[in-house]
């Protein structure tokens, strides 16, 4: 039985096979965004690798991120890419704190849950540290309070509100 040419050891792209566009456009997009070096995110449009001049300090009072309405977290993800998107702080005590209202529909939360290590992106500056999870109920309720007065949230029963997580901003070891 003839089975045809032996092509065992001729190239793909001599025998008509071509990488698929949907891979060669997300090749030149991800290359131009190297050369750019980052893309950060916007509103509800989630970013790569956050940009700024990188704090190596410690920082022992978070209190002037009250300005900041908005900061930016990335994260590590399995799939060796940043990610990166808005979302809102509050301190307690100088103590830096971030939350995820209903936290299993934000993938970086789960990505935070394997990895804690992240970047905060604070106007024009760059913080690398850590997130530890706030398991106290006592202390979430309190952080929930400060959010509730640096945006002006109504405060419902604990049990009255949707689900919600909450993270230490720490250093890193």
């Amino acid at each position: 039985m003839d089975l045809g040419p032996d092509r065992s050891a001729t190239p793909p792209q001599a025998i008509g096979h071509r990488p698929p566009v949907a891979w060669l456009a997300a090749s030149a997009l991800l290359l131009a965004l190297g050369a750019a070096g980052c893309l950060d995110p916007e509103d509800r449009r989630p970013g790569l690798r956050l940009s700024g001049d990188v704090v190596t300090d410690p920082v022992d009072d978070w209190s002037f991120t009250d300005a900041h309405p908005e900061i930016y977290i990335e994260v590590r993800t399995p799939y060796l890419l940043p990610h990166s998107v808005t979302i809102v702080c509050a301190t307690l005590d100088g103590q830096l704190y971030v939350g995820a209202r209903n936290p299993t529909e934000k993938r970086w939360v789960a990505y935070v849950d394997r990895d804690p290590d992240v970047r905060l992106e604070i106007g024009e500056r760059v913080y690398e540290r850590r997130l530890a999870p706030v398991d106290d109920p006592e202390r979430v309720d309190a952080v929930f309070r400060a959010y509730a007065a640096k945006y002006g949230w109504p405060v419902p029963p604990a049990d009255a509100r949707p689900p919600w997580r909450v993270f230490a901003v720490v250093a890193r070891d």
